[in-house]
């Protein structure tokens, strides 16, 4: 199987969103260079973000995200976001009323529940956990591999922390990666088991 990534784009002070659930620039290193960064052409970045997000894209095979995203994202219109294959929404309610049951979202209830299918899902391939909630429950229940963050040069003050309501200390390796791109610095650190 392949490793859990928990990722997000995240503010200096550790916020994904701000307190009315947006993400203000968190997303801005995405427009800031001039190569594509996947087949629309809509986002740009620089050669050293490329050459680090490109790869990583690549790798993953199903993505891990909460029902709050889920909701927001209006399901992404049925279409995973990234080209990525597969997404396990964490779920204590039914899917939607007249969802495609050809869409490639799995429903399920608890985060082992889908760690598991993500796993079963992506088979040796990456499984990547979106930072928040859902994120911190994977890391406190011990299921996260990997830490990676792309950090934003930005300071929220408050909003929706990184590691959602995570109430205990997890150590982390050094970091193994660290890269300076336009308006973002990329960070890759392992889970200290």
């Amino acid at each position: 199987m392949g490793k859990v990534v928990m990722y997000s784009s995240v503010s200096v002070d550790g916020f994904i969103a701000d307190e009315n659930d947006q993400p203000g620039p968190l997303f801005d290193w995405l427009l800031s260079g001039d190569v594509p960064l996947d087949e629309s052409g809509a986002l740009k970045v620089s050669q050293t973000s490329y050459d680090y997000t490109r790869p990583y894209w690549d790798q993953i095979g199903a993505t891990i995200a909460g029902r709050h995203v889920f909701d927001m994202t209006d399901g992404w219109d049925g279409k995973p976001p990234g080209g990525i294959d597969h997404v396990v929404v964490v779920t204590h309610r039914q899917k939607p009323e007249g969802w495609d049951p050809e869409a490639p979202f799995h429903f399920v209830d608890g985060v082992e529940a889908a760690v598991a299918r993500a796993q079963e899902l992506a088979g040796d391939r990456m499984v990547e956990v979106a930072a928040g909630d859902v994120g911190g429950q994977v890391l406190a229940a011990g299921l996260v591999d990997e830490v990676r963050m792309d950090v934003v040069p930005v300071v929220f003050g408050s909003g929706k922390r990184y590691f959602g309501s995570v109430d205990a200390q997890h150590l982390l390796e050094d970091p193994d990666v660290v890269i300076q791109g336009n308006r973002v610095i990329h960070l890759r650190y392992r889970v200290r088991r």
